[in-house]
């Protein structure tokens, strides 16, 4: 009886489970077609960049939108409660594929998964307008030529365009400011989007170039899908019962709802283009206000500074400049212009306490604010004036010569000397003053005091063995800056007067005994010091600046004399030297002498051309430079003094020169006679082999002139032949021969 029972309850717990089953393969499928009363829940899938369908409510961070709203309500009408997600996929094809989704949105039409499954779609929500944008307004092509730009997540879409469209050509772009960027380069002619979407989308103040083409407008539908399976034709039928549960006045409040809302929210890059002008400008005004409280702060630090300046550098009572400012100021002119020839003088009043006492400090004070007032008249910008303390002044002056110093007497201590005379007081002031002319190596270790300490000997001795005057420290020294001013300031008189000349010593032919051409050099026969020798004004017109002045004159004057020869017949040749100086103030030297010979009618033949060896190795890249220009005009560049100094036989590789000019120096009394003949006659041996001419100068005795003979070179120039001489004594042996 037992194992009876059992048996029923197996039979019963049987039948219960057939039962349940066929409920659940029949009953529920009816109830659910049926409209039953389930609480399912369905997950939808929308896009996220589709504002103000779909979108997420900053409030309440829940997803919302016109779209949300209303499969909201159909669900509702079909019995279902909803869950909304953005979806993860890049369109709506890919999500197609992922079963986490019940249904997904929007579709336009059923379209096939990203693998391939076929999809079905509900019944139409609401019809969408669908606007082309275009950046400005412009006449549109027809849709079916169009190339549109749309979103990636747009695919769906894309495929029931084409579909309307077949000729229409579409772009796809991942994001909106991706679109928009090849709408403005041309790449396409317009981009398709919801026009709700657009809208929202053209809030944006940096679209405010697009604009939207009504003309252009078409609707599309708005669906839910999902894939065509028995559960997804299920879920659709219950929607299509929900969605036209739906009235359309309940679809125009939920679009009106999320249309008449101002979603867009500006970013930091929408205000600073909206508002970047009154940015900027606010900006600058207030980027103006700082920097004008800097410059003002800073303006007043300067005025600050400058008067504590003024206070150290300059005296109160006289505005010279004190001993400190007067340091300063020497220091800063002897840098700048160390070619100045420079006295330092330092002068007092003698007895100036008498003064003082017996006509009162005012009458002190008002002198020396005299003799600074007086000292300034004759003061250029590269000079100064210093209050040493008390009465003691100094001053730094350009060395000028006795007149120079004569005029400053005259002119200055004259004035205060006669200071009280000239104001109907028998009271004459005694002047001493100590001289310091600057030497070349005040110039390289700057010390203002020791200059000043040795016009203060100089000084004191005047006071202690005269009442009045003025005596030099370094008299020598004083002579030879005269010297150097007298050249200086009377070349420009010396070239206009005839007190400069040009002489020539003549060059032969040592075996043919004819005179072959010239040396021009110049002479000086100064109107004070007599004949100058060049040796010694040539330089300090190299080391002052002016030897190109000189060198132009010389140029200048041979090539006349050159064009009255030619007139009388006689073809000469004639060097003239170009001084290293000449090249380095960037003279266009070879367009110098271009000039002259078309302003005289000569050949560039008639012009040698002379630099000195030493220049080329001073400054070889400028000089060579000059040598091919030179050449390249058809003159005779010669290479001067080759031999004299510390001859730089690379240079002979290196610069293209016609001729060298052989120093005799090895062929003097000094050292190894027979040392020197050899070294002569591997340079005369190796300038041939190189290809150039040859002349010696220097010769000086028949025994010179015979071994060059020997050794092939002929031309010569030199004291055994001709010393240097006028133009007139030039022109009188002109084409002689040499007496045997």
């Amino acid at each position: 009886m037992k194992e009876v029972r059992i048996i029923k309850i197996k039979c019963l717990l049987a039948f219960l489970i057939c039962v349940t089953a066929m409920f659940s393969a029949v009953v529920r499928p009816v109830l659910a077609a049926s409209g039953g009363s389930g609480s399912d829940t369905l997950t939808v899938g929308v896009p996220a960049d589709r504002c103000p369908i779909f979108y997420k409510d900053t409030d309440t961070d829940e997803i919302t939108g016109i779209g949300i709203d209303l499969i909201r309500s159909a669900a509702e009408e079909a019995g279902y409660s909803v869950d909304f997600r953005f979806i993860k996929e890049e369109t709506l094809k890919d999500a197609l594929d992922n079963e986490e989704y019940d249904i997904l949105m929007p579709f336009g039409s059923a379209i096939k998964s990203s693998s391939g499954k076929a999809s079905i779609v509900s019944d139409n929500l609401i019809q969408t307008p669908f606007t082309l944008v275009t950046a400005g307004r412009r006449e549109m092509p027809p849709l079916n030529e169009l190339r549109v730009g749309m979103l990636r997540s747009l695919g769906g879409g894309a495929e029931t365009v084409r579909q309307l469209y077949p000729g229409i050509g579409i772009v796809m772009y991942e994001t909106m400011p991706e679109s928009v960027k090849a709408l403005r380069e041309g790449k396409v002619d317009a981009l398709l989007h919801n026009s709700y979407v657009w809208s929202y989308i053209l809030q944006k103040p940096s679209y405010s170039d697009l604009a939207v083409q009504p003309s252009a407008m078409f609707s599309m539908d708005f669906r839910a899908g999902t894939q065509d399976t028995p559960e997804g034709r299920v879920i659709i039928e219950r929607l299509n019962r929900g969605i036209a549960g739906i009235a359309d006045t309940r679809r125009q409040a939920v679009i009106l709802d999320h249309t008449s809302r101002r979603l867009y929210r500006y970013d930091f890059y929408d205000y600073l283009y909206q508002y970047g002008l009154v940015f900027i400008l606010t900006v600058l005004l207030f980027a103006s206000l700082i920097v004008i409280a800097v410059m003002k702060i800073r303006s007043l630090r300067q005025e600050q500074a400058e008067k504590v300046r003024r206070l150290i550098d300059h005296d109160p009572l006289t505005g010279a400049l004190s001993l400190t400012g007067f340091r300063k100021r020497v220091k800063n002119l002897l840098r700048s212009h160390p070619d100045i020839p420079y006295l330092i003088a330092y002068v007092n009043i003698k007895d100036f306490k008498f003064i003082n006492d017996s006509l009162g400090m005012e009458a002190g004070d008002e002198l020396l604010k005299f003799w600074v007032e007086k000292t300034r008249e004759i003061l250029s910008d590269e000079e100064a004036m210093g209050r040493i303390g008390g009465d003691h002044f100094a001053v730094l002056r350009r060395a000028g010569g006795d007149e120079k110093l004569f005029m400053d007497d005259q002119d200055v201590i004259d004035s205060v000397r006669n200071y009280f005379i000239d104001r109907g007081r028998e009271n004459r002031v005694q002047i001493c003053g100590g001289l310091y002319v600057l030497t070349p190596e005040d110039y390289q270790e700057i010390n203002v005091d020791h200059m000043l300490d040795y016009a203060r000997v100089a000084e004191r001795r005047v006071r202690d063995t005269r009442k009045d005057g003025y005596e030099f420290y370094n008299p020598g020294q004083w002579e030879k800056g005269k010297r150097v001013a007298d050249v200086i300031n009377y070349l420009p008189a010396a070239i206009k007067s005839g007190d400069i000349q040009v002489w020539y010593q003549p060059q032969v032919n040592y075996v043919t005994g004819e005179v072959t051409g010239a040396e021009a050099l110049c002479r000086w026969d100064h109107s004070r010091l007599g004949w100058m020798h060049p040796a010694e004004f040539i330089p300090i017109l190299e080391e002052s600046g002016l030897i190109y002045e000189l060198d132009h004159f010389v140029w200048d004057k041979v090539c006349q004399d050159l064009h009255r020869w030619n007139e009388q017949g006689r073809h000469l040749s004639v060097s003239v030297n170009v001084s290293r100086c000449d090249i380095g103030r960037d003279q266009d030297i070879p367009g110098c002498f271009n000039d002259l010979i078309r302003t005289y009618d000569l050949t560039p033949d008639q012009l040698g051309i002379e630099i000195t060896e030493t220049a080329f190795v001073e400054n070889p890249s400028a000089l060579i430079d000059t040598t091919m220009k030179l050449r390249e005009f058809g003159f005779r560049v010669e290479m001067d003094d080759f031999g004299s100094g510390f001859s730089s036989l690379h240079m002979l590789k290196e610069v293209p020169v016609d001729r060298i000019k052989l120093d005799l120096h090895f062929l003097t009394d000094s050292g190894d006679p027979e040392k020197g003949r050899i070294i002569i006659s591997h340079m005369i041996q190796m300038i041939h082999s190189l290809g150039m001419d040859l002349i010696a100068e220097g010769v000086e005795t028949a025994f010179q002139a015979d071994f060059l003979k020997s050794q092939g070179s002929a031309q010569m120039q030199g004291y055994y032949f001709y010393k240097t001489m006028t133009v007139q004594e030039f022109e009188k042996i002109g084409f002689n021969r040499l007496s045997e």
